[in-house]
């Protein structure tokens, strides 16, 4: 076992010399070696041959370290390697073709957050049982060209890159591909037809990129899809050419676009769809004709959208409180019920049993009322409300009756007036409270 290293005690043993200080590859491994972790030391450099012949070796991890070149051939003698992490090394900036060359049996590579630019293109062409690939966090302005052709690729790590566009050549060949990571990116571009060779694909994450639009057969031939995450685009409206294949589709994340329109029969092919996030867009109505053939939709999400609860939403309030899909719809407009979540709105009928919109409130523009009718209504109602607050004292009738003529005072008409003209300016809740005050001081005068 080498000095600074923890060796297990059976045949097939693990080298555990990460965090050891280490800055080169110690000499010699047991030859017998499953796997060795070199991660978190001070290594440099990989110079030809560097772990010797390890025909048992199935796993390295030299992550985490500071490599900045790798001498060609550096991992011949290890035939049996299935899987190599070299991530989280920020000076590699470079890759020889041959980099890897004799790892025949190289199932997961994994090069995340390497500080790349670009690989060659025929970097992996020894490298034929490769299925998994980590690139992520790393400076790639396109698809690397090495992956096209690779037909055993299963999952493809590129998430937070600098990748700008999905060329109609990017993805040929990729026949076996069932995860594909492109989130976090500058893509706003997508070919025509750019995933037509990905006909496995399952998982595919395109959110958080520039995408304003998308060609009408971006999709076609991805029958297999389970989740496509487009959240966090520019997109402003849902096409109805854009899932027509995606019978198989489970969660469809729109959210975080600037989608205002949905086309009818957009989601009409989604028969299987589950979860469906339209949250935090610029909608303010969903025609029922959107959604009718959606029938086994398990959660609709559509909060932070400005919503319009009208008439043409009441068939989602009722959806709401027949099957519980939704939830989370306040109200923008009218202003009668701003504020208000859609299952709290009350939609009235006409004798028809038609629906009608609510209310668009404008007091401010409503006719004053004249000043007979105002004074009248509000001597009614205060000398009711004061006959009843002094019964309550246990005052007698002479006092309460004395109220009734504190109508005909000229405080009382000047606080008439001042409800009347000041209607339009002033808080009509204040005029009230001023003249029940006013009640208030004459009767406790009065005792």
């Amino acid at each position: 076992c080498p000095a600074s290293c923890v060796c297990t005690e059976e045949k097939s043993c693990a080298i555990l010399c990460d965090r050891a200080g280490l800055a080169q590859i110690p000499n010699e491994f047991p030859c017998e070696a499953y796997s060795i972790n070199l991660d978190k030391n001070n290594i440099k450099f990989l110079a030809e041959r560097a772990f010797g012949t390890l025909p048992s070796l199935k796993s390295l991890s030299i992550s985490h370290n500071n490599i900045s070149f790798i001498t060609p051939g550096a991992f011949k003698g290890l035939a049996s390697l299935t899987e190599l992490k070299m991530a989280h090394n920020e000076y590699i900036r470079y890759l020889h073709t041959r980099t890897f060359i004799s790892l025949k049996r190289l199932v997961r590579l994994d090069l995340a957050d390497c500080n790349l630019f670009n690989i060659p293109d025929r970097i992996f062409i020894e490298l034929p049982a490769l299925q998994e690939l980590f690139f992520f966090q790393n400076n790639f302005r396109r698809l690397p060209g090495a992956i096209r052709g690779m037909e055993n690729l299963t999952h493809v790590y590129l998430e937070k890159n600098k990748i700008e566009a999905v060329a109609y050549n990017s993805l040929l060949g990729l026949i076996r591909l069932k995860y594909l990571n492109l989130q976090v990116n500058r893509i706003n571009v997508i070919h025509n037809r750019a995933f037509q060779d990905c006909q496995k694909l399952e998982y595919l994450y395109l959110n958080d990129n520039l995408i304003s639009d998308l060609p009408e057969n971006s999709f076609d031939g991805l029958w297999h899809l389970k989740m496509l995450n487009l959240g966090g685009n520019f997109l402003k409206i849902v096409s109805n050419t854009w899932f027509q294949d995606q019978s198989e589709l489970e969660v469809l994340y729109l959210d975080r676009n600037w989608i205002s329109y949905i086309e009818e029969g957009a989601f009409e092919n989604l028969t299987s769809l589950v979860y469906l996030h339209l949250n935090n867009n610029n909608l303010t109505t969903l025609p029922f004709l959107v959604f009718q053939p959606v029938y086994l939709l398990g959660r609709l999400y559509l909060f932070r959208n400005p919503w319009e609860c009208d008439c043409k939403m009441e068939w989602l309030k009722e959806w709401m409180e027949n099957y519980g899909l939704v939830r989370d719809i306040p109200c923008t407009s009218p202003s009668s019920v701003v504020g208000l979540d859609l299952i709290d709105v009350i939609f009235e009928k006409t004798d028809e049993g038609l629906c009608l919109d609510p209310e668009e409130l404008n007091t401010s523009s409503s006719t004053p009322l004249p000043m007979q009718e105002l004074q009248s209504t509000t001597e009614n109602k205060f000398n009711s409300l004061i006959s009843k607050f002094l019964l309550q004292k246990g005052l007698s009738e002479e006092l309460i009756n004395t109220t009734e003529g504190f109508s005909n005072t000229t405080l009382f008409d000047d606080l008439i007036n001042e409800a009347s003209l000041g209607l339009r300016e002033c808080n009509v809740k204040q005029i009230y409270f001023n003249i029940w005050i006013f009640f208030i001081s004459q009767a406790l005068w009065t005792i």
